[in-house]
């Protein structure tokens, strides 16, 4: 509540000019090369991590046919136990509002409930633990889309903080999902500003929208 209130305030004051910077954009061409990420598997029991896209499955929505990041049911071990599956981004700098876009997609076979929450921690950290702010659940109760679509969410936060990509649920009912083009840009307050963005953090709500590809 006190976040929203700050946000509208800094929205209808001349005194809060924003520019905006991007903190982060990953297209995932190596997911093992990203040191500075975390794969960390919670399923029990565990099978593998995230891991990179299958073109033969289907090809990724930027660059490189296999250039995204992908999880499936075999995050706990032989597909049985429950996944709860991790990938994390590395710690960033925010600082007033800030916007979370990404690319989700899915295997196109039917009878499959694929999920994935999106969570925000603040602060730093090298494990699952903190990721309390719920930003987005694709999936579920919902059709997950079947084609690459994009998402974001909006969010007001001072410091650090990391967004995380949670894939789980009983395997007998996921397959396997994409992730592409993960984009955080933060607004730069002038000092005016400043003093209207309360420390604190806001969800302004979900955002969806479909790019035709």
């Amino acid at each position: 509540m006190i976040a929203t209130a700050a946000v509208t305030a800094a929205a209808s004051s001349p005194l809060a000019a924003q520019a905006n910077v991007e903190v982060l954009n990953e297209g995932f061409a190596s997911l093992s090369g990203l040191t500075d990420w975390d794969r960390i598997n919670r399923s029990v029991p565990a099978g593998i991590g995230w891991f990179q896209g299958n073109s033969d499955i289907f090809g990724a929505q930027s660059g490189a046919a296999n250039s995204y990041a992908a999880a499936n049911f075999l995050g706990a071990t032989n597909g049985i136990g429950i996944v709860d599956n991790w990938l994390i981004t590395p710690t960033l700098t925010l600082s007033g509002l800030t916007t979370l876009s990404f690319f989700t997609n899915r295997e196109l076979v039917d009878g499959f409930d694929d999920l994935i929450e999106v969570r925000f921690s603040s602060g730093s950290g090298t494990d699952a633990a903190g990721f309390d702010t719920l930003l987005a659940t694709i999936g579920g109760a919902t059709d997950f889309p079947a084609d690459w679509q994009q998402w974001s969410a909006n969010l007001t936060v001072e410091g650090e903080g990391r967004f995380a990509f949670r894939y789980l649920g009983d395997p007998a009912v996921l397959s396997y999902v994409g992730l592409d083009t993960v984009r955080v840009v933060t607004a730069v307050p002038e000092p005016g500003g400043l003093l209207l963005l309360a420390s604190g953090l806001g969800v302004l709500g979900l955002m969806r929208r479909r790019e035709r590809q």
